[in-house]
């Protein structure tokens, strides 16, 4: 019995091993690019060559870059204040409506409600593309491209927010419907009981909403490139950078795009790194019944 116990834990911990080494040689391969670029944004000249230090850390590291992409030789900080505004009112709109949404969906029952979801359902399977050319002439026609972008990026993303529902409905179809029923007898009204009762106990879906909200136009490239193309004040991050690395020298810009990414993603990195918890609470929760 003891030789059978002993056996078992020596493959328990061969096992285990085994796991580890597989998941430091994922992380490993999986962190490489990022501290590639953190280390090439120290960079001097990208053609600093020569091994290990050299070819993947800086022989010299340096702020030059970053002087560069902060100081007043290019409209960086413009581009940047450009995708935190986006981001920022779509984040905050976004959730606004899909929280509404999906407490009307998960609470009121109306006629053509099953219909109205599966309907939301279809439709999302459809790509964007299939509506860029369309959606550019109409934003043409009101004046929200080029000079006008951030406005139409804006009202476009929080255009069809509401069909995003799915998650968030999920988790309000784990909250007691009896608490909304006790809280009406008593006199509260819809907006009360979803105001002062549903949503204080919401928290991690509203987190992983905003946050869901906040990253779709933070990093979108394409089609704020269509609508803001040849209008380099109504830039985002993405689009300016890309045409640093395409109409600019490589050579000579490439150390600074490392340097301007890493800026790019503190914001987020942050943001997750502090609302983990709740974002995978919200996943979770919202996944049970969604």
């Amino acid at each position: 019995m003891a030789k059978i116990k002993s056996s078992m834990k020596r493959k328990r911990a061969i096992g285990n091993f085994l796991t580890y080494v597989l998941l430091t040689i994922i992380v490993i391969i999986w962190l490489f690019p990022f501290v590639g670029l953190v280390l090439g944004s120290f960079r001097s000249y990208i053609s600093e060559y020569g091994g290990i230090v050299g070819y993947i850390i800086p022989k010299k590291f340096s702020l030059d870059n970053y002087r560069f992409v902060l100081g007043g030789e290019t409209n960086y900080l413009r581009w940047y204040l450009n995708t935190i505004i986006i981001a920022t009112c779509v984040s905050v709109l976004q959730t606004i409506i899909v929280l509404c949404v999906s407490y009307a969906l998960s609470r009121m029952r109306f006629y053509g409600r099953t219909a109205l979801m599966k309907f939301w359902l279809v439709l999302g399977m459809f790509p964007g593309f299939l509506t860029m050319i369309c959606l550019y002439f109409l934003l043409k026609q009101l004046g929200l491209t080029q000079a006008g972008a951030i406005p139409g990026l804006i009202l476009v993303s929080v255009a069809s927010s509401g069909m995003g529902y799915y998650v968030c409905k999920g988790y309000f179809d784990t909250i007691p419907k009896a608490l909304d029923e006790a809280a009406r007898i008593d006199g509260a009204s819809r907006a009360r009981v979803f105001f002062t009762m549903t949503l204080p106990m919401s928290k991690p879906i509203i987190i992983y909403t905003m946050l869901v909200a906040f990253m779709a136009p933070w990093n979108d490239y394409v089609f704020a490139s269509y609508i803001a193309f040849g209008h380099d004040k109504s830039y985002n991050v993405a689009v300016s950078m890309y045409r640093w690395m395409n109409t600019g020298d490589y050579q000579g810009y490439y150390t600074r795009f490392c340097a301007g990414a890493v800026l790019v993603a503190i914001p987020v990195t942050l943001l997750f790194m502090f609302l983990q918890k709740y974002y995978v609470e919200g996943v979770t929760g919202g996944a049970v019944k969604g």
